[in-house]
């Protein structure tokens, strides 16, 4: 099974960027996108043999996560079912017989952390959701995280300590998640390979590849021994972050 999770940063401007040769060549049985940035009916994409699902944010151009399934799943759950958590369409949940595939948009912790108290809301939300999932089946966790989780996922971390997306907060929320019972694919399989999958659109950094990872897939402790490969696509454009891939079976 191959699954892709894309931030696109905006899909109606990614569409006109390779999104569509991209989506067809990489015939991903599930393809998971965040930020989308769209309201119901402003964008036609034609995705023949792919059920869509969307999750908007009330607030327009802003926000928002996509699922593409080739497979029709069991239910569709859209949030965490927490009202005030549920406005900023961060959070799709397909349920099939075997697993649950979550593609989750994190909220950004924001300049010298204003969110941060809502993030960690969110944090403990999220945790506590996954939790009640993977005690019923397996769980599949997409999308970007925003955050990096160590000091190789990120290509200055003495100088971003205390800033978004690398904080003490945001890092021990994303430990915590972990001793729950989830294992982060990437790592599993590359303890101390670097690679990133976003990069400022400013100062350059993508072509000085000054880079984080903060795009993850996550995957239930039980079934980490069948991801056959996690793979971050840095060669492909068309957003401030890349795309990242998952082989398992299950």
């Amino acid at each position: 099974m191959k699954l892709i999770s894309w931030n696109v940063n905006g899909l109606r401007a990614c569409v006109t960027k390779g999104f569509p040769e991209f989506f067809r060549e990489a015939d991903a049985d599930f393809f998971c996108l965040q930020e989308t940035k769209l309201q119901p009916g402003q964008i036609q994409l034609d995705t023949p043999g792919y059920t869509q699902f969307w999750n908007s944010a009330e607030k327009k151009g802003y926000s928002g996560t996509a699922i593409f399934a080739k497979e029709p799943p069991l239910s569709v759950t859209y949030g965490l079912g927490i009202p005030e958590l549920d406005t900023e369409g961060r959070l799709i949940t397909l349920e099939y017989p075997g697993f649950f595939l979550v593609t989750c948009y994190t909220p950004n912790a924001q300049q010298e952390l204003a969110r941060i108290d809502h993030r960690l809301v969110w944090e403990a939300a999220f945790r506590g959701y996954l939790k009640g999932l993977d005690a019923r089946k397996p769980v599949i966790i997409c999308g970007d995280l925003n955050v990096a989780a160590t000091a190789i996922d990120l290509k200055n971390p003495k100088a971003n300590e205390q800033n978004a997306g690398y904080s003490i907060q945001e890092r021990q929320a994303f430990q915590e998640l972990l001793s729950c019972g989830f294992t982060d694919s990437y790592r599993y399989l590359y303890p101390e390979k670097i690679e990133y999958s976003w990069w400022s659109y400013r100062f350059q950094a993508r072509a000085k590849n000054a880079g984080w990872r903060i795009d993850y897939f996550l995957v239930s402790d039980r079934v980490k021994e069948n991801i056959r490969d996690a793979v971050i696509r840095t060669e492909i454009l068309g957003s401030d972050h890349c795309p990242v891939e998952l082989e398992i079976d299950l």
